[in-house]
């Protein structure tokens, strides 16, 4: 990548998700360290997308007022400090303290990154631009993961956490020096503008059965990916830290199924390819019950692959659901659905202590059988029609 511009465009977006899912190939070492059950350190999780939820809605309204740039600088720099102390948390509830940081700087990067591409680049080179971003936050969210069980495996979970809010400086001292300065931004109107247009979305019926569904495809992802890092730290898989960490290799499946939706809603139609992707998702969960470390990885792969197809589908779906308003229901959306993954992370510890893993599939195939459900209903009839090359 020659254009440092581009270079930066990728770690903003890199460093959007480098944090927010780390602790999944940490569990075990929580639960050790703190002498606490899986439904405590998932927490570890839940207070980061909660802390999303609650700031995401708020953050483009706050960047339209003051600025895209340097809201976008400003969170990465400040992204190293909690990343840096989590590193020294002598109890889980200090763990918890600074992770809900961290969730409280992620939206001011990652909900104003595309408004700010769309803005200072020209209009043909917006798309190649925001598929280099979008490319960033699916490395990101790989290398949260595989990096930190790998660096924790040599260091130790605390060197997990000091490892990545080095490359997060790394990320915000490139983001500070090239990202292009603003030329095109104008403050806009205030919040009692946008929060009479986000009342507005809450009644439109199909609007908010995209966001029940954006609620249970992060569900279902975060319920899959925290718990199976106990199952396979268990006997008979033994997996180690760096072992858990390599296991969500299978989270970049999402690269490729993303863009291919586009392909495919052509010919079948959003509904059904949603309603077909959530399916195969219960199948692919199915199989990760196989007494098999590849039965159980290839489950995961193509569980990566259907839940990135389903939430590429959804936001498609949403962005023409909303006449008016796009950023506020897209905004909403990313509310419900991190409050769906903070949920998916506790809610299975019950199931999981009963019945183990079984239990947990059990649970996320339950959920996604009612997400197939709501599809089939509410996208049915005159609609939102798909459009040629969106998702």
């Amino acid at each position: 990548m020659t254009d440092p511009r581009k270079l930066a465009v990728a770690l903003v977006g890199l460093c959007a998700f480098l944090q927010l899912y780390p602790p999944q190939a940490l569990l075990p070492l929580f639960a050790a360290e703190f002498a606490a059950g899986p439904a405590a350190v998932s927490l570890t999780l839940s207070v980061a997308t909660l802390a999303v939820a609650a700031v995401a809605p708020f953050a483009g309204v706050l960047a339209d007022r003051i600025g895209r740039r340097k809201i976008i600088v400003a969170a990465i720099f400040l992204m190293v400090l909690p990343t840096a102390l989590a590193a020294t948390a002598g109890s889980l509830e200090a763990l918890l303290l600074w992770r809900g940081l961290q969730g409280l700087l992620l939206p001011p990067i990652f909900a104003i990154a595309v408004a700010y591409i769309g803005e200072e680049w020209p209009a043909h080179e917006v798309a190649p631009v925001l598929g280099v971003y979008t490319a960033g936050t699916v490395l990101g969210g790989f290398l949260g993961r595989f990096i930190a069980g790998l660096a924790a495996e040599h260091f130790g979970w605390r060197g997990a956490f000091l490892v990545l809010a080095g490359i997060e400086l790394i990320g915000a001292l490139v983001a500070a020096r090239y990202l292009p300065p603003e030329r095109r931004f104008a403050p806009a109107p205030g919040f009692a503008s946008a929060l009479g247009t986000m009342i507005g979305h809450l009644r439109n019926a199909r609007i908010v059965a995209t966001f029940a569904i954006g609620f249970a495809i992060l569900f279902s992802f975060i319920a899959l990916f925290t718990y199976v890092s106990f199952h396979l730290a268990a006997p008979p898989y033994s997996l180690s830290p760096a072992g858990i960490g390599s296991v969500f290799v299978v989270y970049l499946f999402g690269m490729v199924a993303a863009p291919l939706s586009a392909r495919w809603v052509g010919r079948l139609g959003r509904r059904k390819l949603a309603a077909a992707a959530a399916l195969l998702w219960c199948a692919s969960t199915a199989l990760t019950l196989a007494p098999s470390l590849p039965a159980v990885l290839a489950g995961l792969a193509l569980a990566a692959a259907c839940g990135f197809v389903c939430q590429s589908l959804a936001q498609g779906y949403l962005a023409t659901a909303a006449t008016a308003g796009k950023s506020s229901a897209i905004g909403l959306y990313v509310t419900i659905y991190y409050i769906g993954g903070s949920i998916g992370a506790l809610a299975p510890a019950p199931a999981y202590a009963a019945w183990g893993w079984p239990g947990v599939a059990a649970m996320v195939i339950a959920v996604l059988a009612a997400m197939a459900a709501v599809v089939m209903v509410a996208w049915r009839g005159p609609g939102p029609a798909p459009r040629a090359g969106r998702a």
